[in-house]
């Protein structure tokens, strides 16, 4: 009997090619890659390799329609925030397990999303948009503060700006402008001409790791963030699991996070959302149609011992899934945070964190000569340190202790 086919979406800024394709491999099925830019070995072996123009998914619909014409794909999976519409687009032109394109649309425009959830009444930030071309003196007087500026399409807290003030919006204002104006953000679309403006939401932050099937949405893993995440920018750090909120505050965010899927027309995939919690309840920050970014992933592990990747390739093929209970042991990760920007020279303790128990394994992204450049203009990590413990608050503290050994050198 063939092997179903599969064809994963990998844009070139991801990290996490390496993890699909591993899945792919245990799985059993004919992997087919596409990325945005030609591979050396496409023209050796064109039925394993394509280039799509990701930013153009009618385009990309039909190159792949008439690639599916010789070879039969089973399931489409995107990866990362730069591949789930074409990937919707593709899903739905051969009738496979996918999203409904304009849901995804919804979710890669910070506007779009806030109107959905809008209408709906989620609860969310008070929100306006301005074009980057208005006068920031006299926008700063239009609005309340502490208050949240952002790009409408960027992610990773890309160009999150926190203001308190007329005189720190003007300034997050024009830093924002610089970061819009640059050639590969302007390439995202429209979206690079508005700022939007949300009311800053005080209280804990969580992420919600989700998959819908048919509209209907299965909690996976829910992380607490336990450093305090208030501005001015919005370096996300540690993320453990199981969250210790409480089991009330745990079963609202997850009906949150449902509500705000089924605003946006969300019905197939993983889904990725950020939540904040104060005495009102939770307030829905973010919610993307992909699953949790970087090398997250890793700190996650299923009832048969299945993979993040595994379970969303299995659900793609309409694959049985024997348990999306994850496993008892409590998981962190760490995303290394940037002490400031210039080139990296050499990682020093590295032998030293890896020894301290709990931690499962360190993982230096950036490479030596590399130009780091901190929140909020970057969008790269440093790295990952996963940790697991018999509890939350153990790995939680093992992240700690082997952070505290790591020495970055970095040079102007």
């Amino acid at each position: 009997m063939a092997r179903p086919r599969l064809l994963l979406l990998v844009p070139t800024t991801t990290y996490r090619t390496e993890d699909f394709v591993e899945a792919a491999g245990r799985l059993e099925v004919d992997l087919v890659v596409a990325a945005e830019k030609p591979n050396a070995l496409a023209e050796a072996v064109p039925e394993r390799l394509l280039t799509l123009p990701f930013a153009d998914p009618a385009a990309s619909v039909r190159q792949v329609s008439d690639y599916a014409r010789r070879y039969p794909i089973a399931a489409v999976v995107p990866v990362d925030d730069a591949t789930t519409v074409v990937g919707a687009a593709i899903g739905q032109a051969l009738g496979l397990r996918a999203n409904p394109m304009a849901a995804v649309r919804a979710t890669r425009n910070k506007l779009a999303m806030r109107e959905a959830l809008g209408r709906a009444s989620v609860p969310q930030p008070g929100f306006a948009a301005f074009g980057v071309e208005e006068d920031p003196a006299a926008t700063a007087k239009a609005v309340r503060y502490p208050c949240v500026l952002k790009p409408l399409h960027l992610s990773a807290s890309r160009g999150v700006i926190r203001a308190d003030s007329p005189a720190e919006f003007s300034a997050a204002w024009t830093r924002l402008a610089a970061l819009l104006a640059l050639p590969e953000v302007r390439a995202l679309g429209e979206g690079a001409s508005q700022i939007l403006v949300e009311s800053f939401v005080p209280g804990v932050e969580v992420a919600l790791e989700g998959m819908l099937t048919a509209g209907q949405l299965q909690t996976l893993a829910l992380f607490d963030k336990p450093d305090p995440l208030d501005g001015p920018y919005f370096e996300e750090t540690i993320y453990v699991t199981p969250s210790r909120l409480p089991a009330a505050s745990q079963r609202a965010v997850g009906d949150c996070a449902a509500r705000a899927a089924r605003a946006l027309g969300l019905t197939d995939g993983p889904v990725h959302a950020e939540l904040r919690i104060d005495d009102a309840g939770p307030w829905l920050i973010e919610l993307a149609a992909r699953s949790i970014g970087g090398l997250c992933a890793r700190t996650l592990r299923f009832g048969t011992g299945m993979t993040l990747e595994e379970i969303i390739l299995r659900h793609a093929l309409g694959w049985p899934i024997a348990s999306l209970e994850r496993e008892r042991p409590a998981a962190g990760v760490m995303m290394i945070p940037i002490p400031r920007g210039g080139i990296l020279q050499s990682v020093e303790g590295l032998d030293q964190a890896r020894a301290v128990p709990g931690i499962e394994d360190i993982t230096i992204s950036m490479h030596r000569g590399q130009r780091i450049v901190p929140l909020p203009e970057g969008s790269e990590y440093l790295g990952f340190i996963f940790s697991r413990g018999a509890a939350p608050h153990e790995a939680e503290a093992s992240l700690r202790r082997a952070h505290a050994l790591l020495r970055f050198q970095i040079s102007s």
